[in-house]
């Protein structure tokens, strides 16, 4: 058995314009994510796998990059075109990537 590495992009390579699809918990997203990104926690990707689009590359991204590679492993398996973000919102954070919190309070990774 041999294994493929897993595709991955730096957070700071992630493209302004790129779909990034966050695989954290509630509490974690609410505490601070990247504006515009699609929120569904990693125990329910498999049951809103419709609402990822498979016609552009997908940026996974969870804390520091576990759960995302498993996600962005699944994806790949579904015929999605998925990254792995190396680092993860801590490396988001770290690169001086904007975020943003739910209710407007001092956004932050948890």
């Amino acid at each position: 058995m041999f294994h493929t590495q897993l595709p991955a992009v730096d957070a700071a390579a992630v493209p302004a314009d790129g779909f990034l699809l966050d695989v954290r918990e509630h509490d974690e997203w609410a505490a601070g994510h990247a504006e515009g990104a699609l929120h569904i926690p990693m125990g329910e990707v498999v049951a809103r796998a419709a609402e990822v689009p498979g016609d552009q590359r997908v940026h996974v991204v969870c804390r520091v990059g576990g759960r995302s590679a498993q996600v962005a492993q699944y994806l790949i398996a579904q015929g999605v075109e998925a990254v792995n973000v190396d680092g993860g919102m801590l490396g988001w954070e770290a690169a001086g990537r904007p975020l943003v919190a739910d209710g407007g309070a001092e956004a932050y990774v948890l």
